[in-house]
């Protein structure tokens, strides 16, 4: 006879378009929210689970310095190109806010302000990541980028990452 597992099923990554420049991110993480914002936050873990594994995407480096006016540079290859995404903190609100802007290095004229929210609810933590881009153009170029199947695997790998940590 075969053995039940009992599994917690993973929660689904949502996405929003809200307006014609907003995207609203959000997902049900298996860990309290100290452990989703130092994940989120803390270069050591970033690496494990920011970019997609599918895509072979790999990390050449990742700094951050999480304070506000601190900067983050996650710096990437991928089939021999590489390119980086960095921005500055302006907000920070240890474990429940973070709000930042977020560069991709091809187009440094397209700061996009991100605000991220982690309330715990019963040992797991909502996230909600509200990303405003400087122009509907902007916003359209990064959704056909592919950036929703990244963005939802990138999830999928923080949910399994924070669940090994809690």
């Amino acid at each position: 006879m075969a053995e039940a597992r009992s599994e917690t099923p993973r929660s689904v990554t949502t996405l929003e378009l809200k307006s014609d420049r907003e995207v609203i991110i959000s997902r049900t993480f298996r860990a309290p929210a100290r452990i989703v914002f130092d994940a989120w936050t803390k270069p050591e873990f970033v690496r494990r689970w920011w970019a997609p594994q599918s895509r072979c995407v790999e990390f050449v480096d990742c700094q951050a310095d999480v304070r506000v006016g601190g900067a983050y540079r996650y710096h990437l290859k991928h089939d021999g190109n590489e390119f980086s995404f960095y921005g500055t903190y302006s907000e920070i609100t240890p474990h429940t806010r973070l709000a930042y802007t977020q560069i991709f290095e091809p187009f440094p004229d397209a700061a996009v302000q991100v605000t991220v929210t982690f309330e715990e609810r019963d040992g797991k933590t909502h996230l909600v990541s509200h990303e405003v881009y400087p122009s509907k153009e902007a916003r359209e170029g990064a959704l056909s980028s592919g950036m929703e199947h990244g963005l939802r695997e990138a999830m999928d790998q923080l949910d399994e990452l924070v669940a090994s940590l809690a």
